[in-house]
């Protein structure tokens, strides 16, 4: 298999083919998509429809999965993997959910800017979303490029917040969606955890500016102070020039890195089905990272 690259944006983002999604994927092959996402952070896969079972396959050749968090809330699935999240608006009967169905509060807040699961202490890298039904409009996904972001920065501001820590909540944006029916038991599952404002993305070697809707307050600053300096750095991170907009066909799988990027659904006709699916992977083990 041979990895063929054409470039969906200035800055990243890429449509990759030559490779079969629904196959084990040699080691070269493997190695030749990890460059790529540490080139372009972000790969459109076309015409690659997969089963729940393939796309579970697919996923592990890059690492741990992680289910996210369902790990806190409990919430039932209808899928077969507890590693699958959906990302769709169907209920577990099948049908369209209801507007009065809890599920949809996650739906809306895929529509913030934010990376997955940085809330959680875990090594966090890719996720890649496969979509089985579509809408006829809108529900694109967006996504910015953190590593760009940072280089366009003034210096200071670069000044400002490098060295600056910034502490993840899981529940932060649901809550300031209204969404507060959470057990004390659910909010301890996942303590806010700390991450540095500024990082550097181990595979491509860049500054990586990383605001987050997940952030609710920011070191050595109070707490005002932080999340209108969040807000400012996502207005900055998120203009069009740093952002790839992605309009979904059936069949499209697409991966993208956590740790250089940020992404976010758009809005679309909630009684409309729309059926995606996505897997998140950790780090690789040291010895197959290597190996690889």
């Amino acid at each position: 298999m041979t990895l063929s690259l054409k470039p969906l944006h200035p800055l990243f983002a890429a449509e990759a083919g030559g490779v079969d999604l629904t196959q084990p994927l040699p080691e070269d092959a493997i190695r030749a998509i990890d460059a790529a996402m540490d080139r372009y952070a972000v790969l459109v896969f076309r015409g690659q429809p997969l089963s729940q079972a393939e796309q579970i396959a697919l996923a592990k050749q890059f690492g741990p999965l992680d289910a996210g968090l369902r790990k806190a809330t409990g919430a039932p699935t209808r899928f077969q993997y507890e590693e699958l999240i959906d990302i769709g608006n169907v209920a577990l009967d099948g049908t369209v959910a209801g507007r009065d169905n809890a599920k949809l509060v996650g739906v809306l807040a895929n529509q913030l800017w934010h990376a997955d699961s940085t809330f959680q202490d875990i090594p966090v890298k890719y996720s890649m979303l496969s979509a089985v039904v579509v809408t006829e409009e809108g529900g694109e996904t967006q996504w910015a490029d953190l590593r760009a972001a940072w280089d366009a920065l003034p210096e200071k501001t670069q000044r400002h917040v490098e060295g600056r820590m910034a502490r993840h909540s899981a529940f932060h944006s649901r809550l300031s969606l209204g969404d507060d029916r959470y057990s004390e038991e659910q909010l301890m599952r996942f303590p806010p955890v700390e991450r540095p404002l500024v990082h550097v993305h181990p595979g491509s070697g860049r500054k990586v500016l990383y605001p987050s809707v997940h952030i609710d307050r920011v070191s050595g600053l109070s707490i005002p102070e932080g999340r209108l300096l969040v807000a400012e750095l996502l207005e900055h991170a998120t203009q069009r020039e740093f952002v790839y907009t992605h309009t979904w066909r059936s069949g499209d799988y697409v991966m993208w890195d956590n740790r250089a990027t940020l992404h976010r659904g758009r809005r679309y006709d909630l009684s409309a089905r729309r059926d995606l699916r996505r897997t998140t992977t950790l780090e690789r083990p040291a010895a197959r990272a290597a190996a690889a």
